[in-house]
């Protein structure tokens, strides 16, 4: 080896914890070595430390640019110690080791995602230097450690210190759990500035990578037997709210369904602009009621729970797009029986943009599980990118923000106002229904819904059902075109006065036929909602 000194360099942008750091690696005996204002801090310490520029007899270029991109620096680093011939080069070009990389980068995705930073500003936040030592220490693990994360000083400090300062000393899997932090935590920056750079409608590049960051590990995944985590998605195009913004106030912890479920019945309420009450089951929506009620959200979730399938609700997730207040939580609280105190319906969880602040101490005291979450509306209806796994793959595409339809009659008898007031309800309600899917409204509440069938004539049949003698008068739509009349059939055999559905049948002059024989309204949108 070059040298039995053991040197270490300090240059992270986020500055915590290096003062310890830097004297418990001199109290080891340890040279270290940093730059500009990390110099200062660690000088502030009261540790000795080189300079850069003295280190490798270079000074600083071109505004800070070019600092550490020397052979003094990359070589000390990424010299293969042991190598005959690598340690021969060392000794040559009076190459010193390096044995401890301690760095973090330029706030990129912070400065591109508050204010409005011009180009310039934002190229000066790409760090070149610190990715570039982060890799070196990274790829040469065995003999160097590379840490990116302040909260793993304490530990390296430890492993050093039984290690007798030995680097090569620490665990081998210590080591590539720290590679492998360095190498995500570059790619993760990476990944930032390419988003950037790309045209904002360039959704799908040759090559993509997704930055995520963990925001909790999960009770369990989709069964107990699962391990599931939540990530939230770092895009400077598309800023975090609605579920991956949620903030819980009381509750067990999450698992990989309840997020799920959050999730639908947020963005069922989100897509509404007047007030909107959901009760989900399994991302169906069970209830739903949208609208101005004199007894404000409350009135709103007895209609949506006693007009809609109140059976399944038991055990659902409730959403509203309104501030949850004190009449509200009091309705959620209902107790059903004196006698033993049990409410009228168990929910799993109640997600809302916000809470009064005595409605909130309400619910808490529903019971010790009721999970209670907060989350931001933002704008549901902007254009994002969803993914999905699926097996050795992603499905990428732009979510369905859409609520346009061209609402065209084709059939004899003609809507009503009111009639499509409740449809374009039940279009809205048909994005987020699980396809083949049918939904039913009258009076603004969802009372009939049928998802995931085989087929279009089975969900509506499922509707007719659930809906009984309240589908009188109500209209239904499903999520894309009817291919055989006999879906029409099912809709008017069950009340319904008007059937919508996407169009483009080569038998749509037979649907055409039947809603004028059956006497109700039949309207093409031209814009399909499928969602499996």
């Amino acid at each position: 080896m070059a040298g039995t000194v053991r040197r270490a360099v300090l240059a992270p942008y986020d500055k915590t914890g290096i003062p310890d750091l830097a004297r418990a690696l001199h109290a080891m005996g340890w040279q270290i070595i940093s730059t500009g204002r990390t110099a200062g801090v660690v000088r502030d310490a009261g540790v000795p430390v080189t300079e850069v520029a003295e280190f490798t007899g270079s000074p600083e270029m071109f505004g800070g640019r070019v600092k550490t991109l020397h052979p003094k620096v990359h070589g000390g680093i990424l010299y293969r110690r042991g190598l005959a011939e690598d340690e021969a080069e060392a000794q040559q070009y009076d190459i010193p080791n390096i044995d401890l990389v301690a760095g973090n980068l330029y706030p990129f995705f912070e400065t591109v995602t508050t204010g409005n930073p011009t180009l310039a500003e934002a190229l000066e936040q790409i760090d070149i230097g610190g990715p570039a030592m982060i890799r070196s220490a990274a790829k040469n693990h065995p003999w160097v450690l590379p840490i990116i994360d302040p909260t793993d000083y304490d530990a390296v400090i430890e492993a050093l210190r039984a290690a007798q300062g030995d680097p090569g000393g620490v665990d081998a899997a210590v080591r590539r759990r720290l590679a492998a932090k360095a190498f995500q935590h570059v790619a993760h920056y990476d990944t930032a500035i390419a988003e950037y750079l790309r045209e904002p409608g360039e959704l799908f590049p040759q090559q993509l990578t997704v930055a995520m960051t963990r925001r909790e590990e999960l009770r369990y995944g989709e069964n107990p037997h699962q391990r599931g985590a939540f990530y939230t998605l770092d895009s400077v195009r598309t800023p975090v709210e609605g579920i991956g913004a949620f903030d819980q106030h009381h509750g067990r912890a999450m698992s990989y369904v309840n997020i799920l479920d959050a999730d639908a019945a947020f963005n069922v309420v989100c897509d509404f602009d007047e007030p909107a009450m959901a009760i989900i089951k399994h991302t169906n929506p069970a209830c739903f009621a949208a609208g101005e009620e004199a007894g404000g959200v409350a009135a709103l979730y007895e209609r949506a729970l006693t007009e809609g399938d109140f059976v399944s609700a038991y055990g659902g997730i409730v959403a509203t797009n309104r501030v949850v207040d004190m009449a509200f939580a009091s309705a959620l609280r209902e107790v059903r029986s004196p006698s033993d105190g049990a409410t009228r319906m168990f929910y799993e969880i109640v997600i809302a943009p916000g809470y009064e602040p005595e409605a909130l101490e309400h619910l808490k005291k529903k019971s010790a599980d009721l999970r209670i979450l907060t989350a931001p509306i933002g704008s549901p209806r902007a254009d994002r990118v969803e993914v999905r796994g699926v097996r050795s793959g992603m499905l990428v595409e732009n979510a369905d923000v859409s609520q346009d339809a061209t609402w065209n009659v084709v059939s004899e008898r003609q809507p009503s106002a009111a009639e499509l007031a409740d449809l374009k309800i039940a279009w809205v309600i048909c994005k987020h229904v699980k396809s083949n899917a049918v939904a039913f409204v009258k009076d603004r509440v969802l009372i009939g819904m049928g998802a995931g069938q085989p087929n279009r004539v089975g969900s509506a049949e499922l509707c007719k059902a659930q809906a009984g003698e309240r589908a009188q008068g109500a209209v239904a739509a499903t999520d894309a075109l009817i291919p055989f009349p006999d879906t029409v059939e099912v809709c008017a055999s069950a009340g319904c006065t008007v059937v919508a559905h996407t169009g483009g049948s080569i038998r749509d002059d037979e649907s055409v036929a039947a809603a004028n024989r059956l006497g109700v309204t039949l309207i093409v949108t031209g814009v399909r909602h499928f969602r499996h």
